[in-house]
C-alpha cells in the first residue's frame, strides 16, 4: 500500500472513529464506572467484533449481507433486540451506595468482552460500510491479504486510541459512582443512548 494512499485511509477512519456510536457509549460507561484501566476489556471487545466483520467481509460474506435483504435484517434486528436490552437494563438497574473495592468486585472482564464484541457484531451496517470502505484501498498490483492486514490494523488501532480517548475522558466523572442520584442519571443517560442507537440501528437499509 501506498503511503499517500494509507495516509488517506488514516484519515477517514480517525473520522469514522470519532463519531459517536454504541462503541463510544459501552467505553464511556465501563470508564465511568471502572476507570480507564478496567475498560480495556470492552474495548479490545469492540476490536474482537471489528476484526470478525472485516474477516467476514475479506471472505465475501459482507457483499451476501449488503444483497440479502433476509439476511441483513435478521442480523439487524437481532442488533436492535440487543441494544434495547441493554438499554432498559441500564435504565432500570438497581442503584445502590457500595464502596469503591466491592463495586470494583462486581466487574467482570469477560462480560464486558463478550458484550462489546456483540455490540459490534449485531451490527450489519458496519459490514456493510466495510463492504464498500475497504475496496476503496485496495490496489490488485499488491497482495491483497497484506494490504486487509494494513487496513485492518489500522482500523483497531485508531478505534482502540479513541476509545481509549472516550474512556478516560468519562473516567474523569468517577466520583458520580458515589452518589446514588448521579448514578441513576448517568445510567439512564447511557440507557437512553443506547436504545438511541438501536433506533438509528432499526432505520438502517441496505446500501
Amino acid at each position: 500500500m501506498e503511503l499517500n494512499v494509507w495516509l488517506t485511509l488514516l484519515l477517514a477512519t480517525i473520522a469514522i472513529s470519532v463519531s459517536p456510536g454504541a462503541g463510544a457509549v459501552v467505553s464511556m460507561n465501563y470508564g465511568i464506572k471502572y476507570g480507564l484501566k478496567k475498560s480495556y476489556a470492552a474495548i479490545f471487545g469492540l476490536q474482537a467484533g471489528l476484526l470478525i466483520q472485516t474477516f467476514v467481509v475479506v471472505i465475501g460474506l459482507g457483499a451476501l449481507i449488503a444483497k440479502s435483504v433476509m439476511l441483513f435484517n435478521i442480523i439487524k434486528w437481532i442488533g436492535v433486540v440487543y441494544l434495547i436490552y441493554l438499554g432498559l437494563s441500564k435504565i432500570f438497574e438497581k442503584v445502590e451506595t457500595i464502596d469503591e473495592e466491592e463495586h470494583l468486585k462486581a466487574y467482570s472482564a469477560k462480560k464486558a468482552f463478550i458484550s462489546a464484541t456483540l455490540i459490534n457484531l449485531t451490527n450489519p451496517k458496519a459490514t456493510v460500510f466495510l463492504v464498500a470502505f475497504i475496496p476503496q484501498f485496495l490496489n490488485p498490483e499488491y497482495s491483497l491479504w497484506v494490504q486487509f492486514g494494513i487496513i485492518c490494523l489500522t482500523l483497531c488501532v485508531i478505534d482502540i486510541f479513541v476509545m481509549t480517548g472516550y474512556s478516560s475522558m468519562a473516567s474523569k466523572l468517577k466520583f458520580l459512582i458515589k452518589d446514588v442520584k448521579a448514578m441513576k442519571v448517568q445510567n439512564r443517560i447511557t440507557g437512553s443512548f443506547l436504545i438511541l442507537a438501536a433506533i438509528f440501528m432499526s432505520t438502517t437499509k441496505r446500501a
